[in-house]
């Protein structure tokens, strides 16, 4: 998708997107979801925290050796710290939305699939240090770094797992019996948006919460935006243009909002 379409789509979704602060919404779920999560700002100061490790990280000129992984070939470039950031790492607004659905939903278990250098990552982990986050990365340099961050950040929390996602997801999965909440923001490959949630679904019970980045950056993943809205176990999502969450409570009437963000 060209730069010039998204940001004619975006612009269509800042206009018509409905429900600002909770208004016309009738599901008393949905209300409590967008009122105390959604359009909440309340500051943490483990959010203040993370926001250093990334002015750290932002100013660095130090490159590394990564992996992309393009029609199944591992391709090898050299990147600044700095760019990843700026390109591939969660932004402080919609980290800041992670931190707050873990504080709301209080997940015990949590994926990520895709950590990068692990901003994504401290926002889940951070709200709960009781809580367990498994994130995995493709790329054994980057990972790298993501543990150096969470070094720094002190959090033990996390268990970084490095490897292919289809190979270390399913290993994962067989080691727990059940997931309260997965963000799925790795390779961008149109395939694997929804392989990975068709995997990770085998595992949901009524509370479990997913959050699926980038959800109109492609027409592939816009298609299957769609078809995870019509999945039968999924009851409601609320799409926020960048980020799409997915609930799966049987008690849910089966709807699909878009919210504007």
């Amino acid at each position: 998708m060209s730069k010039l379409k998204y940001i004619s789509k975006y612009i269509k979704y800042k206009l018509f997107a409905r429900h600002l602060g909770g208004l016309g919404i009738h599901s008393p779920f949905l209300y409590d979801l967008i009122s105390y999560a959604i359009s909440d700002l309340t500051s943490y100061y483990a959010m203040d925290d993370i926001w250093e490790i990334r002015e750290k990280l932002i100013n660095s000129e130090k490159r590394i050796e990564v992996i992309d992984f393009e029609e199944n070939t591992e391709v090898y470039k050299i990147k600044k710290i700095k760019d990843i950031v700026k390109k591939s790492s969660t932004n402080i607004k919609f980290g800041e939305l992670l931190f707050r659905l873990v504080v709301y939903f209080k997940p015990k278990i949590l994926i990520e699939i895709g950590t990068s250098i692990g901003l994504g990552t401290m926002y889940l982990a951070k709200p709960n240090s009781k809580s367990i986050v498994y994130t995995i990365e493709g790329c054994k340099k980057t990972a790298e770094v993501a543990k150096q961050n969470f070094y720094e950040m002190n959090i033990e929390n996390i268990k970084p797992i490095v490897g292919k996602f289809d190979d270390e997801l399913n290993k994962l999965l067989k080691k727990i019996d059940k997931l309260d909440f997965v963000f799925f923001d790795g390779n961008n490959k149109k395939e694997n948006f929804l392989k990975y949630f068709n995997i990770c679904i085998s595992k949901i019970n009524n509370e479990t919460v997913f959050v699926l980045n980038d959800i109109h950056s492609s027409k592939e993943k816009e298609k299957e935006w769609k078809i995870i809205k019509k999945n039968k176990k999924v009851k409601l999502t609320v799409d926020l243009f960048s980020f799409g969450i997915v609930f799966f409570r049987k008690e849910l009437s089966k709807e699909n909002f878009v919210i504007r963000f």
